[in-house]
């Protein structure tokens, strides 16, 4: 049994569960890998590299997505279209972020400077609360696992995208 222990130890800084978690999301560029798949549908490698407003480098998101298929996050299969593509999807593990992610989205909307249309897919998440995001791991669950949902179920991505969208009108409509 002591063994044991000083095994887990010697693999991890310790067994504390938040420390395991951030040894497996917490670098700077994990979280936003998975919020861009997660919100944004980005499933291939060039969508991840060209369409990420941070502007991430190749070589931190092929190590990222390399990372993230290793620890169960992400999985990645050929695509079938195309030979030289691949296509990467949310685990369970990955889609049970969520909550996390909407509960960070709200603290930074809370405390931060942050921009209108960046936030307000945050601030929809929020006030939806947990019945809401339920509903979003559904629907990340049929996109991404090629679970059913019930037929007829509103599209939460479709919501956050388009109030996403009313707020861009709104800010270039500030603007002009």
């Amino acid at each position: 049994m002591q063994r044991e222990m000083v095994d887990v130890a010697d693999a991890h800084r310790s067994g504390c569960p938040i420390n395991l978690s951030l040894e497996v999301i917490g670098d700077k560029w994990s979280l936003l890998v998975i919020r861009d798949m997660m919100f944004g549908n980005r499933r291939h490698f060039r969508e991840l590299l060209t369409r990420s407003e941070e502007g991430i480098a190749s070589n931190i998101l092929s190590e990222r997505l390399r990372r993230l298929v290793a620890a169960g996050i992400v999985t990645r299969v050929q695509d079938p279209t195309h030979k030289q593509k691949q296509i990467y999807s949310l685990t369970e593990q990955a889609i049970q972020l969520v909550p996390v992610l909407a509960s960070l989205g709200a603290w930074g909307t809370k405390f931060l400077p942050v921009a209108p249309e960046l936030s307000i897919r945050a601030k929809i998440l929020d006030e939806g609360g947990p019945e809401l995001w339920e509903e979003f791991m559904d629907e990340l669950r049929e996109q991404h696992l090629g679970v059913a949902r019930a037929p007829g179920t509103p599209s939460v991505s479709e919501r956050l995208q388009r109030s996403y969208e009313a707020e861009l009108a709104r800010g270039a409509s500030a603007q002009a």
